[in-house]
């Protein structure tokens, strides 16, 4: 709507440069000032009201045999920026009353929300902390509260769990970005099942992490993608690297982690060491060339205009309606949905009010999503749907920021409003218990449990024990060793692994085992726990190299391409040799570029075996990224 402007003024002389830039400047202001005036109305009585807690409850569409509850909505929530469930089922919630103001005072809180009648809705609320700035993340286990609130990461102790702060929070880790964006930051959490937490980081707000008191050069950077902190070894790792706005981690019943992401395509395998896109010159991608592709076989924008066609990241791309911002990654792995739902990943569409439904299949080493049906979709205007967690009863629970506007929501933005929501199949039972009741041997069994709920929160109680000292990691060792041996169902056996890794009774000789397992998920997870170790041993490494020239398993192939990165450059080449001479995985989308990125630093200080490893390789793309590193300057 400006052009005309700008054309007519740039045919005027001016007669200084000053002149020249004044004027140039408030073109600029009315530019922007029109396009954002285009898309995000300035005045909030133009906006069209949300539906009552009620009305969009009732009239969400959701599949045959599922029904919508309404959990909490505002004033007992609000702003519910993220969510998780604690051992005794209830409700944990992140307020973000700050947003979109990053420096103000610190007015975000944590809420607990409890429904004690079992009538399916909460009824009793309890503030655990009001005093947090700008809060983007909340989980709990280990005696208290897990929060990110950049520039920093908090734990706040609890340890007699009666809902009252043993102190005031804790700083683990400080150096989170915070001054470059409002909303493109660390992010989220959740726990994984090798007994990390996880948690997303968004692209344009770079991070240099460290304890406090950490000095400038020994804090690790991150610009964007996945990072992980382990609980009680308190280290923190970046474990993927990329994506635009990662907002969800996600696991599946053979632990394979799967991320939402803003912007660019909205689902992405998370692959250790792996990089994605967009990088965007980042030092981090610098010699990468190439990054692994999303799995999506297709996009959400209605019109196909969501720029994947200019950037060519999706070739032959089918769209199925919605936006380009997507937040919440669930694998579901509850014990309510009918089986057809399960390693099945939801996630919310923000703009197009809904919850997209991909269907996870495997294909070469990693997987395809391919699009299922919308499974919900709201007419409430002020939808917006941010984080999912299935809970003890198997039903799932979503919180709605409740907002209009640009999924940013600058403006507009109505701090009262806030709802949770609920989705169950037929009428499943309330849970009522609680996990750091039940004793050790009890824990042991529900690794089996159906509901993975109740498989995570058993792990971390254990894993709290052994820590703390209040159990023997001996006596659960006897008790695990057998399970592992007994169950037949490869989802089983790697539960009780996670197990044992858990509570640090998972050695290498066990391990070393496992690599020999007639399944390719536990020769896989093997790799990965082995190289969890700061030192890995020859027989292992010897291992690992017969793997990468014998095995059959694209997936396996796939961790060992991985786990490069975290060997000593000596310890790696026997491995990428035998991994560069599959011929079978130079089509594969993302193996040839895990070898690279674990054999592109070593390009420059051992030239003459690099050249080797290339004149052998039977991957195409390492003979020629190789090359090209061996031309380029640092």
């Amino acid at each position: 709507r400006t052009e005309p402007i700008y054309r007519a003024m740039f045919r005027l002389r001016f007669s200084s440069l000053r002149s020249r830039l004044t004027v140039l400047a408030a073109l600029s202001v009315g530019f922007y000032s029109a396009v954002f005036a285009a898309e995000i109305p300035k005045d909030n009585t133009v906006v069209p009201e949300p539906y009552t807690p009620e009305k969009a409850t009732r009239t969400m569409e959701v599949p045959e045999g599922f029904k919508v509850q309404l959990f909490a909505s505002e004033p007992m929530v609000r702003q519910p920026i993220s969510m998780c469930l604690d051992r005794r089922g209830r409700v944990w919630v992140a307020e973000a009353l700050n947003y979109p103001d990053r420096f103000q005072e610190p007015i975000d809180r944590i809420v607990i929300l409890e429904d004690t009648n079992g009538d399916g809705a909460a009824d009793k609320r309890t503030v655990f902390y009001d005093k947090l700035k700008y809060v983007t993340g909340l989980e709990v286990g280990f005696g208290g509260a897990w929060v990110m609130s950049p520039p920093n990461m908090y734990f706040i102790p609890d340890k007699d769990g009666d809902d009252i702060p043993d102190g005031e929070p804790q700083i683990l880790l400080d150096g989170f970005g915070i001054k470059e964006s409002r909303h493109n930051l660390a992010n989220g959490f959740n726990w994984g099942p090798d007994g990390w937490l996880y948690a997303g980081h968004g692209r344009t707000s770079p991070s240099d992490v460290g304890k406090p008191g950490t000095a400038a050069g020994d804090r690790i950077h991150f610009d964007g993608g996945v990072f992980r902190y382990h609980p009680t070894r308190h280290v923190f790792e970046p474990f993927c690297d990329g994506t635009t706005n990662p907002w969800g981690v996600g696991f599946d019943d053979h632990g394979q982690a799967f991320i939402s992401n803003c912007v660019n395509p909205h689902i992405y395998h998370a692959i250790q060491g792996a990089h994605y896109e967009p990088w965007r010159n980042r030092v981090s991608s610098k010699f990468a060339y190439t990054r692994l592709p999303t799995i999506a076989d297709h996009v959400h924008w209605a019109d196909g205009k969501g720029g994947h066609k200019k950037l060519g990241l999706i070739p032959n791309q089918v769209t199925t309606g919605g936006g380009h911002a997507h937040v919440g990654m669930m694998i579901y792995l509850g014990d309510n949905w009918p089986d057809r739902y399960r390693n099945q990943s939801f996630f919310f569409n923000v703009h197009g009010r809904r919850m997209n439904n991909d269907r996870l299949e495997r294909k070469g080493s990693s997987y395809v999503a391919t699009h299922g049906e919308d499974f919900l979709v709201s007419k409430d205007p002020w939808f917006m749907g941010i984080t999912l967690r299935y809970g003890p009863d198997g039903g799932v629970y979503f919180t709605d920021w409740s907002d209009t506007g640009e999924c940013h929501s600058y403006q507009n933005t109505r701090k009262e409003t806030g709802r949770i929501y609920k989705i169950v199949y037929g009428d499943p039972k309330p849970y009522k218990g609680d996990i750091a009741k039940r004793s050790d041997a009890e824990l042991v069994k529900l690794q089996l449990h159906k509901n993975d709920w109740f498989v995570t929160h058993a792990r971390k109680e254990l894993q709290r024990r052994v820590a703390t000292g209040l159990s023997d990691s001996t006596a659960l060792v006897e008790r695990l060793r057998p399970m592992f041996r007994e169950q037949t169902d490869v989802t089983r056996k790697l539960r009780v692994m996670w197990a044992l890794n858990a509570i640090g009774a998972l050695k290498e000789t066990m391990l070393s085992k496992g690599l020999q397992h007639e399944h390719e998920s536990v020769r896989a997870w093997s790799v990965r726990l082995i190289t969890d170790s700061p030192t890995v041993s020859r027989q292992a490494l010897e291992a690992f190299s017969a793997l990468a020239r014998e095995d059959e398993s694209a997936l396996v192939r796939l961790h060992l391409a991985s786990a490069l990165q975290k060997l000593p450059f000596e310890d790696r080449w026997e491995i990428a040799e035998g991994l560069a001479g599959r011929g079978e995985d130079a089509k594969d989308a993302m193996i040839p570029l895990m070898i690279w990125y674990g054999v592109e630093p070593m390009v420059k200080p051992t030239r003459g075996r690099v050249l080797t490893l290339a004149s052998h390789s039977k991957i195409p793309l390492l003979r020629q990224y190789i090359a090209r590193r061996m031309a380029e300057p640092d």
